[in-house]
């Protein structure tokens, strides 16, 4: 179904990692959106299991990035939102994982709840799990900054303000993210898509629509602070270089996040089966935070000859750190 003349330009970004048959899911999702995108590009992080060829030979009519090393989940992401603001002409962005599979109407509803407050550049959808339940990895938290009159409004209109949002289905104006650049993909997984919200929200708003589902089809039902074993080490890693360098949140706000990082960091390591492991990846995360700091994304991505141009294009975007 075409979209309609009122319809913004959408422009879907999928990353993908050896899960074809997700992927396929995933691809099939978008095509029978009621409001499809505009666009579809896909990301493949030098899978090895035929992703690649699966979504160039999809009926979505993707646009394949196939990347020749993986980049993880930052670096995916930032290679397809160069890849869709340098040749889709979006007006909105739809980022998400090959293991998210959108209801048929999850876009549609997106969109509505995007427009249904004033200068929203984020919204997020309510992400369940394969029995459909809450999938406590996505579920948002309340924006506890947000004022009463705009808590009210959104209430009014059926959302919720919201301060980060995922990568399991966000929807990102595409002007802002023009300004405010790519995400950091030094981080390779883990924080990614909180510091890149988090840096486009700032003084603007950002919403959780729950009228729009997407099914997250992760192995095991687990909320944030499950046992994430040797990853550990990029979850602290990269809060520390987030603290020290991304203008995604105000100092005041670093605080409180901060205090909240400590207390998960203590429960996930207390309720670990390997404490020894996540101490140790603490200790390690922690000293890297500290004694570097992220390479700028197009450092990361260099080499990359399909990507070189796209780069290019959006050089003095800001895009470096955030």
């Amino acid at each position: 179904m075409p979209a309609a003349p009122s319809d913004p330009r959408v422009v879907a970004v999928v990353v993908a990692f050896n899960r074809r048959e997700l992927l396929a899911e995933a691809l099939d999702a978008l095509a029978a959106q009621t409001t499809p995108p505009s666009a579809v590009v896909v990301v493949d992080n030098a899978s090895t299991d035929g992703s690649a060829e699966l979504a160039r030979t999809h009926p979505v009519g993707a646009d394949v990035v196939a990347l020749a090393r993986n980049t993880g989940g930052a670096g995916g992401f930032a290679a397809g939102i160069a890849r869709a603001l340098a040749r889709h002409r979006p007006e909105w962005l739809w980022l998400m994982d090959d293991d998210t599979v959108p209801t048929s109407s999850a876009l549609a509803e997106l969109v509505r709840g995007a427009r249904s407050v004033p200068d929203v550049v984020v919204a997020g959808s309510r992400v369940v799990w394969t029995n459909g339940d809450d999938h406590p990895m996505n579920t948002p938290r309340r924006n506890p900054f947000a004022p009463r009159r705009e808590r009210a409004a959104a209430r009014a209109a059926g959302v919720m303000p919201v301060r980060s949002s995922s990568f399991v289905s966000m929807l990102a104006r595409a002007d802002v993210v023009a300004r405010r650049g790519l995400p950091v993909a030094d981080f390779f997984i883990w924080n990614d898509d909180f510091e890149y919200s988090t840096r486009l929200i700032r003084r603007h708003r950002a919403v959780f629509v729950p009228a729009s589902v997407v099914v997250h089809k992760t192995r095991v039902l687990g909320s944030t602070d499950a046992d994430p074993g040797e990853r550990f080490y990029y979850e602290v890693r990269n809060k520390v270089w987030m603290w020290r360098f991304s203008r995604g949140l105000a100092p005041f706000e670093k605080l409180v996040y901060g205090a909240s990082t400590a207390r998960r960091w203590w429960r996930t390591i207390r309720r670990s089966p390997h404490p020894q492991l996540l101490r140790d990846c603490l200790r390690r995360g922690w000293r890297d935070g500290w004694r570097g700091r992220p390479r700028p994304t197009a450092t990361v991505l260099g080499g990359i000859p399909d990507l070189e141009a796209d780069l290019r294009a959006l050089e003095g975007s800001g895009e470096a750190r955030g």
